[in-house]
């Protein structure tokens, strides 16, 4: 079993950059797929960004050039680099864990239940402001 804890939310102005980190712990003796998800005010959760064991990588169309999504195994964390942040980006993000492989890449950037995931972080949430 792998727990996982986002950090790094804030209140920034439009333009402006932030990097979320999500610190995996319990269950690190492999690689396994990660990503991030976000669920804005009063919508449904929504997928961002995602890299598989091998490091490959896709993103929603909505982050796309402005979001980069990485991962340091030596300190068994992952990342979320923002720029050119927009109000529309203000949401609740969360990072989330598939140890057995469940999800297609494409899929990571679909909205998806709680057990779809084998873990899903507590949320750091962002707030853009214009």
């Amino acid at each position: 079993q792998v727990q996982l804890a986002e950090s790094g939310g804030g209140s920034v102005q439009a333009g402006e950059s932030l990097k979320l980190s999500c610190a995996a712990s319990g269950y690190t003796s492999r690689r396994y797929a990660m990503g991030w998800f976000r669920r804005p005010p009063g919508k449904e959760r929504e997928g961002v960004a995602a890299i598989l064991d091998d490091g490959t990588t896709d993103y929603a169309d909505s982050v796309k050039g402005r979001f980069t999504i990485s991962r340091d195994n030596a300190k068994n964390t992952l990342y979320l680099e923002m720029s050119s942040l927009q109000p529309e980006d203000t949401a609740m993000y969360y990072c989330a864990a598939d140890l057995r492989g469940l999800l297609r890449l494409s899929e990571w950037l679909l909205p998806q239940p709680d057990g779809a995931l084998d873990a899903w972080g507590q949320g750091t949430l962002v707030t853009v402001t214009s």
